[in-house]
C-alpha cells in the first residue's frame, strides 16, 4: 500500500476512535446524571415546611458524613426540624461522642428540635446519639440499650510460638504497647485499661442521664450492657413514645406547627463514579469496616 494511503488509513482509525470514546463519554454522562436527578431533586426542592431526615445505619466508625449532614441542615433555615433515623448497633466511642456533640449543639444552641426514630437497632453509640435528641421513638420490638464500654482483641502468641515465631518489641514507657496480641497482659496494664474503660463508661452514662434528664445514679443502676424491647425502654424512660418512623414524622411535624403533610429532605445521596457505572457495586468483595475493626485495638460504645 503506498505511504499515503496508510497514513489516511491511520487517520481514519484516529477518528473513529475518538468518536467512539466520545460517544461512550456522552452515554455514561447521560446515565449518571440520570441516576441522580431523582435523588438530588428530592432533596433540594419541594414546597412547604421541610423536615430534614438522617440515617444512622452500620456500625459508627466515622463520623464525619453524619456530622455534615447534621450541620448542613442544623443551620439550614427552611429546615424546621431534624429526625435521625436509627438501624445501629452503635460503634467507636469518639465517633459517637463527636456526633452526639453535633445533636447537643442543634438542640440547645440552635435551638432546632432533633429527634431519634430507632427503627430495629439503636444501642450502644446509637443510644449515646439519640439520648442527645429532644425526643426519641421506637418500635415496641426495636432493641434499645446496651449503655456501656468494650475493647476486646485476639492474642495469638500461643500460635506464634507454635510456629516458631517471636514477636521483638522495641519501646519507651512502661504502658507503650499496652494490647500487643502476643502476649498476655501484666496486672498493670490490665488496671491501666480498665481504667480508660471506666472514665469511658462514666462519660456515657452522664450523657444518658442529661439527655433523659435522670440522676446518673439511674442511669448506672441499668447501665450493664444490656439491650431492652423498645416496649421495656419505655416503661424504663429510656425512650419517650412507641412509634414508627412515619408516626414520628407526624408527631415531629405536630411539635413545630406545621400545618398538613411536612417535605421530608434527604441529604444527597452518594454520587457513583465512572468505575461504579462501569463495573457495578464491588462492595460486596472488600472487607467490610467491620471486619477491619476486629483486627484493631480500640474502645467501643458497641451491641454485639
Amino acid at each position: 500500500m503506498p505511504e499515503n494511503g496508510r497514513s489516511r488509513t491511520w487517520l481514519w482509525i484516529v477518528i473513529g476512535g475518538g468518536a467512539f470514546f466520545l460517544f461512550t463519554l456522552a452515554v455514561f454522562t447521560l446515565v449518571y446524571l440520570t441516576l441522580h436527578a431523582g435523588g438530588e431533586k428530592a432533596s433540594l426542592t419541594g414546597f412547604g415546611d421541610k423536615i430534614g431526615v438522617i440515617e444512622l445505619e452500620g456500625v459508627i466508625l466515622d463520623p464525619k458524613t453524619i456530622v455534615g449532614q447534621l450541620k448542613k441542615f442544623g443551620d439550614d433555615d427552611s429546615i424546621k426540624a431534624i429526625i435521625i433515623h436509627v438501624n445501629s448497633p452503635g460503634g467507636g466511642v469518639a465517633a459517637s461522642e463527636e456526633i452526639y456533640r453535633e445533636v447537643k449543639r442543634i438542640r440547645d444552641d440552635k435551638k432546632k428540635r432533633i429527634v431519634a426514630s430507632i427503627e430495629t437497632v439503636g444501642a450502644s453509640g446509637a443510644y449515646y446519639v439519640s439520648a442527645g435528641t429532644n425526643k426519641i421513638y421506637a418500635d415496641n420490638g426495636s432493641i434499645v440499650g446496651s449503655i456501656g464500654v468494650i475493647a476486646q482483641w485476639v492474642n495469638y502468641g500461643d500460635l506464634l510460638r507454635w510456629m516458631k515465631l517471636k514477636s521483638e518489641t522495641l519501646k519507651v514507657g512502661e504502658f507503650k504497647d499496652t494490647g500487643d496480641p502476643t502476649r498476655e497482659m501484666t496486672p498493670a496494664e490490665r488496671a491501666y485499661m480498665q481504667s480508660l474503660i471506666d472514665n469511658m463508661y462514666g462519660q456515657f452514662v452522664k450523657a444518658v442521664a442529661d439527655g433523659r434528664h435522670a440522676k446518673e445514679a439511674d442511669i448506672k443502676a441499668i447501665a450493664d450492657g444490656r439491650v431492652w424491647t423498645g416496649q421495656e425502654a419505655l416503661s424504663m424512660h429510656l425512650i419517650d413514645q412507641i412509634a414508627d418512623f412515619q408516626a414520628a414524622v407526624d408527631d415531629t411535624a405536630k411539635a413545630v406547627n406545621i400545618k398538613g403533610e411536612p417535605v421530608l429532605v434527604h441529604p444527597e445521596r452518594r454520587r457513583e463514579t465512572a468505575f461504579d457505572l462501569l463495573f457495578g457495586d464491588v462492595s460486596q468483595w472488600l472487607p467490610t469496616r467491620e471486619k477491619l475493626m476486629e483486627n484493631q485495638l480500640g474502645f467501643y460504645y458497641l451491641w454485639k
